[in-house]
């Protein structure tokens, strides 16, 4: 579980905020959790989030104090971009990210929580397909829709999967579900955080893509 483990999120301060630099020393390991799935149709997702990952830090190094929470650039960016704003910048590109952490955090809680198709116990299918259809399925065209259809296909075992999130070591899998607890915790926080942060902002947007 060293992809995960090694590269942990950290605790959030009492007033929910999120430190910027903190945030994306973290998020940028994430990428290679897609890797895990085994099929190069979930590339596009990574890409995805790679790409906003990096129009964050961009925004965030042209000012490191000015930015120095994620709250600060949204509110700046509104501030700066009037009727514009929330369809821009790093605002948009946190909101797309958003949602493929959500499908990370979905996808893994549902491991963890032990759910499975009775029929096929060592496919995660079920997992990923209650995470697409929480966190993607209403921002996603028919097109995408039928690439992900096609992914669940070649989804691996969770067996496979969970030696993956290992990095190819052997470990039981009641010790890689308790790891995967174990980093959901300030990672559910996390994203819950900024969830919170774009409703009371009002700068969720509905269209599909």
């Amino acid at each position: 579980m060293s992809l995960l483990l090694d590269n942990r999120f950290k605790e959030l301060p009492a007033d929910g905020t999120v430190d910027t630099k903190l945030f994306l020393e973290s998020v940028s390991h994430l990428p290679p959790f897609f890797d895990c799935l085994g099929s190069k149709v979930f590339s596009p997702i990574k890409s995805d989030i790679t790409g906003n990952i990096t129009k964050i830090r961009g925004v965030y190094e042209k000012d490191p104090v000015k930015y120095a929470t994620l709250q600060q650039i949204l509110e700046a960016e509104r501030e700066a971009n009037g009727a514009e704003w929330p369809k821009v910048g790093a605002t948009l590109a946190l909101m797309w990210l958003k949602r493929g952490l959500r499908f990370i955090q979905i996808l893994l809680q549902s491991l963890a929580d032990g759910e499975k198709d009775e029929n096929n116990p060592n496919l995660i299918r079920v997992n990923i397909t209650r995470a697409y259809e929480e966190a993607l399925k209403k921002y996603h065209g028919w097109l995408v829709q039928q690439i992900f259809k096609t992914a669940l296909i070649a989804a691996p075992y969770k067996s496979d999967f969970l030696k993956a999130l290992s990095k190819g070591e052997v470990t039981q899998e009641d010790e890689c579900l308790a790891n995967l607890r174990q980093f959901l915790v300030n990672y559910t926080a996390t994203v819950d955080a900024i969830y919170n942060m774009y409703t009371v902002l009002n700068a969720e947007l509905d269209y599909s893509v």
